[in-house]
This record gives structure tokens, C-alpha cells and sequence, in this order.
């Protein structure tokens, strides 16, 4: 995978005083606050947001497709599309926004309002998503939501460990179609090949724990012949996918995305909100910081991974915890800082308890 900060940002987005980071790295929370003002009002008019199904035949999504897996200590693997080939089919793919084509014309990774980088995965996904192995998170039971999903890796894991549903949202109603709802059935797919050869006596190939002694060790199964099953069936269970049924998929503004989920009734609340790099942009705050204080839940967690600042966009950790400062509502505390390079961070927002306040 390559990580590149190609942003196509219209000049008024960024300070030329802090063209290298420090002003608003090192400045102070008056400055850093006057700045989130000044990029009060996105680049561009809202998205509306809307629900997207899974098709009743989602094997067509995976056709000719790629795939890639990352595997993180004890964590399960997990599938998404590999990101160069995506691209390279961009034109044989459905694209009602156009911004396949557009960002490869811009090359860009990001264009304010129209393409906001959920083709690609970031850096700091890998960061939570190693920080979650280290902590031995289970989700078991748990209400997630992956806000700014793009290819849905980390509401993935959560679903294939024990989560009771997770919803997935990303601004671009194309990353949702060609890559998150694609991700979602690829690792259904293999839990669907798990349990065929694993689970299913006197099939497949697999390992099963046997017992030895005080110790237990793993012993190949036998291979046994057995027949796939038709490739109609086999389309026709993976819509009716136990791990599928658990997911929703939304696109659309931070702003729209809440108002859907409020009218759908108050009590839509979530355990735990994961959110990667999406706080790059200063004009996104009050969305962002909405949509987290409406919809997690009172003991709920938002786990954060970041830059520490965005080159080229304004936004980054010091201004964003500036901004839920001055809000009140949550606490920030820091998990996690990486001491290489361009600094990177996972931090975990909490509601202040009284005695906070």
C-alpha cells in the first residue's frame, strides 16, 4: 500500500502562515480556535445522505476482483480490495458521482465536497487496528459505527468479533457501493469458507484442536471430496449472511448522515464510534463533533486515530481537541502517540462526568 497526501484543497482552505505546521501546532488555543472559524462552511454544499442495501445477489461485486489481507497479531484477517488494481478498473466500474474518474484526472486523494479519501487506506487505520490486538477488544454484543469508513476494515473486525450490529458511513455513495459493501461480503465470504471446511464434519480441509496429553496441538483433518456448491446458492447465502444481516450502510454528510439516524427514532445510540483521519479539514468540526454527542451512547467510546497535523488542509490533533474543549462535552485522552515522522496519535473521547465539568 502507498500513503501520499495529494490534497486538492482550494487556497482559501489553508493559512499561508502555517504552511509548515508550526503556527498551528504550536500556537495558542485562541489562534487555533479563530482558525477552525474561519473554515466554518465546507468547501462545497452538503451531500445528502441516504441507506444503501446490499444487492440480492452480492457475488457479482466480487467478480474479478483482487483481494488484499492484513493480518495483525491475534487479530482475524482482514479482507478489502486491493487499492491499485480499484483504481485501474475505475472505468468498468459504476461511479454515479464520478469521482473514480475525477481523482485520477486531478490525481488527487481528496477533494473538498466531492471526494473525501475513503478509496484509500490510511495510516492511522493501521494504528487503532493494532492498538485494539494490544488491548484484546472483543466488541461482544456492541452497538459500532465506523464514521468515515472508507474501505470499512476497522467495523469489520468488530463484526467478526462478536459486535451485535455495525453501521458503516463514508461521504462518497461510491466508496460505499464499490469498496465498503464489497469488503463487508469478501470477509463473509471466507467465514462462509471457514465453517465449510472447518466446521462441517467429514468436509473440506482445515485444523482442528485435538487433545494430547496436558497439551493441545492441531491436527489436519482429512480431505474428504465434496462438491461446491452452485455458484446461484452460493450468492443466495451470502445475501442471507448471518454477519451481513448485522450491517448497515449509509453515505452522505456528517450533517445529513445524523439526521437520517435520528428520524429512524432517538434511540439509535452506539457503543463504540471509531473514526480515522477524519478530522484533516477544520470546516468538518461542528459536524463531526455533532454527530459524535448525538448518537454514542452515555458510557459509549470514540476512538480517534490521527495526524498530527494535515499539510495542505489546516486540520489535525491540537486544533480538534482545541475545538472539543471549548465544546465541553468530551473528554480526550490519549491512548497512543508515535514518535517517528509526522506524528501520529489514537485518542479516545468520553462524555465528561459531572465532576469533569
Amino acid at each position: 500500500m502507498s500513503f501520499c497526501f495529494n490534497f486538492d484543497v482550494p487556497a482559501q482552505t489553508t493559512n499561508p502562515d502555517d504552511v509548515d505546521g508550526n503556527g498551528l501546532q504550536n500556537g495558542k488555543k485562541n489562534s487555533a480556535s479563530a482558525s477552525t472559524q474561519d473554515n466554518a462552511k465546507p468547501a462545497e454544499p452538503v451531500k445528502e445522505a441516504k441507506e444503501h442495501l446490499p444487492p440480492s445477489d452480492p457475488q457479482f461485486l466480487l467478480m474479478d476482483s483482487v483481494p488484499e489481507t492484513v493480518t495483525i497479531g491475534t487479530l482475524p484477517p482482514l479482507h478489502f480490495l486491493n487499492e491499485t488494481v480499484f483504481e485501474k478498473t475505475a472505468s468498468e466500474r459504476e461511479d454515479g458521482e464520478k469521482i473514480l474518474s475525477r481523482t485520477a484526472e486531478k490525481k488527487s486523494d481528496l477533494i473538498p465536497g466531492v471526494y473525501e479519501g475513503g478509496l484509500k487506506v490510511w495510516e492511522c487505520t493501521y494504528d487503532l487496528l493494532e492498538l485494539i490486538e494490544k488491548d484484546g477488544e472483543t466488541f461482544g454484543g456492541k452497538a459500532v459505527l465506523d464514521l468515515g469508513c472508507g474501505a470499512g476494515l476497522l467495523g469489520i473486525l468488530a463484526l467478526k468479533r462478536g459486535a451485535r450490529h455495525v453501521h458503516f458511513q463514508d461521504y462518497n455513495s461510491t466508496v460505499i457501493e464499490q469498496l465498503t459493501v464489497p469488503n463487508v461480503i469478501l470477509n463473509c465470504q471466507e467465514d462462509d469458507d471457514i465453517e465449510s471446511e472447518d466446521d462441517k464434519e467429514g468436509r473440506g480441509k482445515g485444523k482442528i484442536p485435538v487433545e494430547d496429553g496436558s497439551k493441545k496441538k492441531l491436527q489436519e483433518k482429512q480431505e474428504v471430496k465434496d462438491v461446491s456448491p452452485p455458484p446461484k446458492k452460493r450468492a443466495l447465502d451470502l445475501s442471507q449472511h448471518p454477519l451481513l444481516a448485522k450491517c448497515r450502510f449509509f453515505s452522505g454528510d456528517w450533517s445529513t448522515f445524523l439526521a437520517l439516524v435520528l428520524e429512524r427514532g432517538p434511540q439509535t445510540k452506539y457503543d463504540i464510534i471509531f473514526t480515522s483521519e477524519t478530522i484533516y479539514n477544520t470546516a468538518y468540526y461542528p459536524a463531526l463533533h455533532a454527530t459524535l454527542h448525538k448518537l454514542l451512547a452515555p458510557d459509549g467510546l470514540v476512538y480517534l486515530a490521527t495526524k498530527s497535523h494535515y499539510f495542505g488542509v489546516g486540520g489535525g490533533l491540537h486544533l480538534f481537541e482545541t475545538f472539543v474543549e471549548e465544546k465541553g462535552i468530551f473528554s480526550v485522552d490519549h491512548l497512543w502517540d508515535g514518535e517517528e515522522g509526522l506524528q501520529r496519535h489514537v485518542v479516545v473521547l468520553r462524555f465528561k462526568m459531572p465532576t469533569d465539568t
